[in-house]
């Protein structure tokens, strides 16, 4: 059996992660510190292990609702209502998914169509083009830059939309820039994405993460853009339940079927025990994501500080758990820079490559690591930087 003349054309097109195979590398090496995964390294609150261990204990390994445990959400419903101004009918207007990457799947196959062109602001995250091609769509990047703290803007959009522009994917607070966009910021995008009737699905999974001064705006709660946006959320990050893959989605009613219909065939339901877990993540555990946050805070001012010490360009991150520095002044790309670095320091960071083209030049950073692993990746990468720079 020849399995590569059988395998789907879109998927022998795909590119690999980027991601991935510098995880690969870094694998290699032994006593690596690693800044690269974005991933908390705290783990779930208590309380909500507990409630998912008390769900086992009464046997409730059953399937739920194809859209999930209705409690759950109705817990969703309260909580955007009460943190971002949204409102959304538990009933027929809220699905739970197996994490954001399901619930984006399901809606790009949902609404694409061979020929449909999606734009994805350049650097992204690597599901994003990835989801659209498996769609049978075509991804449509649409550059970002350092200057501009990698916010997309209205020209450079108009630039890239065509007749077969349907959908535009974003996801702010941002992986893996960090970059936050305000609610002014993204009206002049809002106003876009109603002068050409297109579907907005924002990734809003690290919303819960913002530092300083800046307030984060769903684009849903924009003017007129309920109507067209499909907001996709979870668990994951704020929560620290990333192996839980507990995700949701909300939109308006007649949005939200077509992807309902999808997931019902290709999934059934999110974990049971995931979703109790979920319930109690949103009704008790506010203060532990408060704790979660303000460490991540912590860690944020230390690698930006010493980013700017080592003589790196790089812009505060207002969101996530990411920075993303540009290291051109060490004259090696993206994939070089950080393949020395890991073996000739033994610190893991990510190639900005491996979010677009626009990414060439910089690196993305996690301080989703403890303190301790930041200082000291810190150290080792001051001294490389040294080693290297050439201005």
């Amino acid at each position: 059996m020849r399995w590569e003349e059988k395998t789907a054309n879109n998927v022998k097109e795909m590119k690999p992660s980027g991601i991935r195979k510098f995880f690969d590398i870094a694998a290699q090496v032994k006593g690596v510190l690693s800044l690269s995964i974005g991933e908390p390294d705290f783990a779930a609150p208590d309380k909500i292990l507990h409630a998912m261990e008390q769900s086992l204990q009464r046997k409730e390994t059953s399937y739920t609702e194809n859209s999930g445990i209705l409690e759950l959400r109705q817990e969703v419903s309260r909580y955007v209502d009460k943190h971002y101004g949204l409102t959304y009918a538990p009933e027929d207007e809220i699905l739970i998914t197996v994490g954001v990457s399901e619930g984006l799947s399901m809606a790009l196959l949902a609404y694409t169509e061979p020929g449909d062109e999606v734009i994805i602001p350049d650097p992204a995250y690597v599901a994003y083009p990835a989801a659209v091609e498996l769609a049978g769509g075509k991804p449509v990047f649409v550059p970002t830059y350092p200057e501009d703290d990698f916010k997309p803007t209205v020209a450079a959009l108009e630039k890239v939309v065509t007749p077969k522009t349907k959908i535009l994917v974003i996801g702010y607070p941002n992986n893996p820039t960090g970059t936050v966009m305000t609610r002014e910021e993204l009206l002049p995008i809002a106003a876009f994405a109603k002068k050409y009737n297109l579907i907005v699905m924002t990734d809003e999974i690290y919303c819960e993460l913002m530092y300083g001064d800046t307030v984060f705006t769903s684009f849903a709660a924009l003017p007129d853009m309920r109507e067209r946006t499909v907001v996709f959320n979870g668990f994951s990050k704020a929560w620290a339940m990333t192996g839980m893959r507990l995700g949701y989605i909300c939109a308006p009613k007649e949005g939200l079927a077509p992807i309902l219909k999808l997931h019902q065939y290709a999934i059934m339901c999110a974990n049971t025990q995931a979703q109790v877990g979920g319930i109690t993540a949103l009704r008790e555990c506010d203060e532990e994501v408060e704790t979660m946050r303000q460490e991540y805070d912590r860690r944020r001012k230390v690698i930006y500080q010493g980013l700017r010490e080592m003589g790196l360009p790089v812009f505060e991150p207002k969101g996530a758990f990411y920075i993303f520095p540009d290291i051109r002044v060490t004259g090696m790309t993206s994939a070089v820079f950080c393949e020395k670095l890991v073996q000739e320091e033994k610190v893991a960071v990510v190639p900005g490559s491996a979010f677009g083209e626009n990414g060439e030049g910089f690196v993305r950073i996690s301080y989703a690591a403890s303190m301790e692993t930041i200082e000291e990746a810190l150290r080792r990468m001051a001294r490389f930087v040294k080693k290297y720079k050439t201005t």
